[in-house]
């Protein structure tokens, strides 16, 4: 895999670095600045109709944010070009546009914040960051389909995974709550949100995820299926002659949690089962099966597990989803403290399992801003 580098001139020490996160939603653009401190001294949220923030409105956000040493862009994919992060150039830019048939809903996103900051910043180094490259260290067993060799290799069909910076970031900080360096650690990583997925983290490497080719793969999300047959798709345009864009669209947009619950919020969800509404409570099974069952997929990866890591909008704040989700997977040593699991003055992170429970449990808040400028900072320094 090739990783572009360049040389930065009278660039601040890594360290000491203001750093733009540039974090481009499907309808928002979020912008953070980055002490060298990892706080957070600058921050604005514009909104992104179909992906594009207004440039007007860039501007004006960045220029009340005083000056930045380095900008740091997520990218969603970085096929197998790039593993890690990388400094932007004419070449770089150009490659990232060539993998967007890999991504045709993210990364035109990427690119157009890319450019929209770089016309306010000309003379700042950017630097983009891929949600693929955590997961580029995972083994061929694992990211490897069973089709044939030609359509592998002519197409780059593999597991590429997604959510990286967030299953970075979740890992890291579970090592240093645990008071652990990674070497040995197994964690899976719960980044549970409007897009979901699992990681396997061992020794600080990504082994195994459960989105595959694309973000669709694997758990059921808010709007997204997860993981459905391949069959059924072939029937559906078969006999049911259900054109390709529709099923697209209906796979991304109109399933998941939405496509059984009837909502795409999980808080209301949970509200119209506890009420006994029978496809909320449908819902709720359907997600939370797939989601024990991945849990444990991923432990079956490492040969084992330590440490359990809830994050995201739904891993964060739904108590309710977390006990739930453990209920299920006492068999692998996960326990969880009821008072402990309630969100009640912990801050941001913090530990949910119970006392002497074998494997230890915690909520992490997502933090991508933070593990994209250590990244920006790992390249320019």
């Amino acid at each position: 895999m090739e990783v572009d580098r360049g040389e930065v001139a009278g660039m601040e020490p890594a360290a000491a670095a203001r750093v733009l996160v540039v974090n481009a939603g499907s309808s928002t653009l979020k912008l953070r600045v980055l002490t060298g401190g990892d706080e957070v001294a600058a921050a604005a949220d514009l909104p992104a109709p179909r992906g594009t923030a207004d440039g007007a409105a860039i501007k004006e956000a960045i220029e009340s944010f005083g000056p930045v040493d380095a900008a740091g862009h997520r990218v969603v994919h970085g096929g197998t070009l790039y593993a890690a992060p990388v400094l932007v150039t004419a070449e770089v830019r150009r490659r990232l546009e060539s993998l967007t048939d890999l991504a045709p809903l993210h990364q035109p996103k990427s690119l157009a914040a890319l450019d929209a900051v770089q016309a306010v910043l000309p003379e700042v180094p950017a630097v983009a960051c891929f949600d693929t490259a955590f997961h580029a260290t995972i083994g061929a067993a694992a990211a490897t389909f069973a089709l044939p060799a030609e359509w592998r290799t002519r197409w780059t069909l593999r597991r590429y995974g997604f959510h990286g910076l967030s299953h970075a970031y979740a890992s890291r900080r579970a090592a240093e709550l645990l008071g652990r360096q990674p070497a040995g650690l197994r964690v899976v990583t719960c980044h549970l949100g409007a897009g979901a997925s699992l990681a396997a983290v061992h020794s600080g490497r990504s082994v195994d995820t459960t989105m595959g080719f694309t973000p669709l793969d694997g758990l059921v999300m808010a709007t997204r299926s997860g993981s459905v047959d391949p069959g059924l798709v072939l029937w559906l345009e078969e006999h049911a002659h259900t054109p390709p864009a529709e099923l697209a669209a209906t796979l991304e947009y109109r399933s998941g949690l939405l496509g059984l619950a009837g909502t795409d919020d999980m808080r209301e969800a949970l509200a119209r089962a506890a009420a006994g509404d029978p496809r909320a409570v449908l819902g709720r099974e359907v997600y939370l099966h797939r989601l024990r069952a991945c849990v444990a997929a991923m432990a079956a990866a490492m040969d084992g597990l330590d440490a359990l890591v809830f994050t995201g909008g739904v891993g964060e704040n739904s108590a309710e989803i977390r006990s739930r989700a453990a209920d299920g997977l006492g068999f692998l040593g996960v326990r969880l403290d009821g008072q402990r699991n309630v969100p009640a003055g912990h801050g941001d992170d913090w530990e949910i399992g119970a006392d002497g429970s074998p494997v230890r449990s915690f909520v992490i808040a997502a933090r991508e801003d933070k593990q994209i400028a250590a990244e920006v900072r790992s390249v320019l320094g």
